[in-house]
């Protein structure tokens, strides 16, 4: 698929890190509007052009449109005509995605495409259920995924990503718009998969940090990984994903890069967890959501409740929600009898 040779309009609903670097990222070629519901910090970030809250040193090219304005926002794409294949992203955490999703509840919106990462607290839901359970099966949707941080994407320097839904002819578009210079994007039809390893990645990046944090070695990040991306597979195919998807970019790419990579927000968590930080300072500390967080509570309840053996994701929670200190969570995993490794 080649590059979209015509500009498309573009909103993208949420001015944080990714967001931003997203709007940034497509803004060279396209018709984009970012939209945050901060008004002062909105119009500081057009006057200074850049975003100094959230992604501060990665100045907004001068095309990129800035606003507060909900509805001016969403007339970007609404009132664009259709060969301006306008695209709606969501680039909200997953915690406001139902609260921005109830704002377009009985709209004529056009295709939507969600970045955020993780399963829904309290319904277990993952975002494209989410989608589903609010606005119906009417409006084409798609999760665009994959190892990325949001300073290296507002720098153009190279990142693949995936984008999965069950249209083809939405993820020709996504495609289309997004893929070229140095930003190449993939496609698949497992939607569940791609969301799967986005959202537990999170959790395995802050046993990882952990282990980091408490001087175990390189080995034993290596293992922690391996084992993550295992645990990630199960609970993914319990959930009707395809094995595969998980080899590629939204599974073990993704995981990787949080695991290892020192801009990741959640291996940031497990680094500070080994210290000895409660978890109230480390949160307040970052600055942003650190969506393993949440997220770790989210799936050991899912994983409990489907018999899904999860023993990395048990003792990250325990640390995180039942005091269990974080040697201890070592200790643990360490004491598990052994096995016939299998996924």
């Amino acid at each position: 698929m080649q590059q979209n040779k015509s500009p498309s309009k573009i909103t993208v609903l949420g001015a944080g890190a990714w967001g931003t670097a997203v709007a940034i990222a497509l803004a060279g070629r396209h018709d984009v509007l970012l939209w945050g519901r901060n008004p002062q910090q909105m119009a500081e970030m057009d006057a200074a052009r850049d975003n100094l809250a959230y992604l501060k040193g990665h100045p907004l090219p001068d095309s990129l449109k800035v606003s507060a304005d909900f509805e001016a926002a969403l007339a970007h794409v609404v009132e664009a005509p259709a060969d301006s294949a306008p695209i709606l992203i969501l680039a909200s955490p997953v915690a406001g995605l139902r609260p921005l999703l109830e704002q377009l509840r009985g709209r004529a919106i056009p295709n939507v495409v969600w970045l955020c990462k993780g399963f829904e607290a309290g319904t277990g839901l993952l975002p494209h259920q989410v989608v589903a359970q609010v606005l119906g099966d009417s409006v084409p949707g798609a999760a665009l995924s994959g190892p990325s941080f949001a300073q290296e994407v507002a720098r153009a320097l190279p990142c693949a990503l995936t984008v999965a839904s069950a249209s083809s002819e939405l993820r020709e578009r996504v495609v289309a718009a997004a893929h070229g210079d140095n930003l190449r994007v993939y496609s698949c039809d497992d939607m569940v998969g791609v969301e799967v390893g986005g959202a537990v990645k999170n959790v395995m990046a802050i046993a990882t940090g952990t282990a980091d944090g408490l001087g175990l070695g390189l080995n034993a990040r290596a293992a922690l990984i391996t084992r993550g991306l295992a645990e990630i597979t199960r609970l993914g195919v319990a959930l009707g994903a395809q094995p595969g998807t998980f080899m590629g970019l939204s599974g073990m790419g993704d995981l990787i890069l949080t695991c290892t990579g020192d801009l990741s927000r959640n291996r940031r968590v497990g680094l500070a967890l080994a210290q000895g930080k409660a978890l109230d300072t480390i949160v307040a500390e970052l600055g942003h959501v650190a969506e393993g967080v949440p997220c770790a509570k989210a799936v050991r309840e899912l994983a409990r409740g489907m018999g899904v053996d999860m023993p990395i994701t048990e003792a990250v929670a325990g640390v995180l929600f039942d005091g269990v200190d974080a040697g201890e969570m070592a200790a643990r995993l360490l004491a598990r009898d052994p096995r016939i490794e299998v996924a």
